[in-house]
């Protein structure tokens, strides 16, 4: 009955938002082989609206809302504000629609979910470029902007790219007003850092990162799947994601993992 009363909320919702809360607490993910960033995402996501469509109330007269939150309540940890200044709060935030205004959501609900006022910093990935196309300053730029307001207004404290080759960092970095702080290089792109980028990071002071997040880290065809698994016969198609968020909180002294999670935005087209 839970599944159906979750295929009824969908079915009327607008948005969706979802966050796994700490996987540092989930036993079931912690005894498992390190997965791929992809299989890690789609086994979170998963997870978690499989619970929560199982929790869901059987109340005929269930309040239909515009928002749907896929949370397990139990599930998310917020930060003790007392231990606040010993933790480093960061993510890296996928942008998957070309909606760059959903920035600010992401951020917005990354301090809510975790019950801070800002975070230490925000790393973007831009959607990706479409076959053919050189990622370029002039796509990089309303993203950049967005990212620089969430600084100006205190929401983040730093702020960082991925993927950006010396020529393309250099350009953002003499147009922005507020100058990236750090860059991910994927390790699957190169095994040695490029020395014209490492001599560009190290005059300007910008961290070289390396990470190994796939270039779509969830696809609309693969959230769509995942929809469907969980809440079987829901009209999974005509969910798109728009966004997903990873955050780490981190303790400064120590450098160890005290919370990990992910939060999700889709949105529903049922034209």
């Amino acid at each position: 009955m839970g599944t159906d009363s979750a295929r009824a909320l969908l079915e009327r919702a607008g948005t969706l938002t979802l966050q796994t809360g700490n996987l540092l607490n989930w036993g079931c993910l912690r005894k498992k082989c390190p997965a791929t960033p992809g299989e890690e995402v789609r086994d979170c996501i998963q997870k978690t609206l499989t619970e929560w469509s199982s929790k869901i109330g059987q109340d005929a007269n269930q309040e239909i809302l515009e928002v749907l939150d896929c949370t397990v309540a139990q599930a998310l940890e917020k930060i003790n504000p007392e231990e606040r200044d010993e933790l480093k709060v960061s993510a890296k935030l996928f942008v998957v629609g070309s909606n760059f205004s959903s920035i600010r959501d992401a951020v917005d609900l990354a301090c809510s979910a975790l019950g801070v006022a800002q975070l230490d910093s925000v790393i973007v990935a831009p959607p990706p470029v479409e076959d053919g196309t050189i990622l370029s300053l002039e796509y990089l730029q309303p993203y950049w902007q967005e990212l620089e307001s969430l600084v100006q207004s205190k929401k983040i404290v730093a702020i960082g790219t991925s993927d950006l080759d010396k020529t393309l960092l250099e350009q953002l970095y003499v147009w922005a007003q507020v100058k990236p702080s750090s860059n991910q290089v994927n390790l699957a792109s190169c095994c040695v850092m490029p020395p014209d980028l490492t001599a560009f990071a190290k005059q300007f002071d910008i961290q070289l990162l390396t990470h190994n997040d796939p270039k779509e880290i969830l696809c609309e065809a693969s959230f769509q799947e995942v929809l469907q698994e969980s809440i079987q016969n829901t009209k999974a198609h005509e969910w798109i994601p728009t966004w997903l968020l990873r955050y780490s909180v981190i303790v400064k002294s120590r450098g160890i993992i005290k919370s990990k999670g992910y939060i999700m935005q889709a949105k529903r087209n049922a034209s």
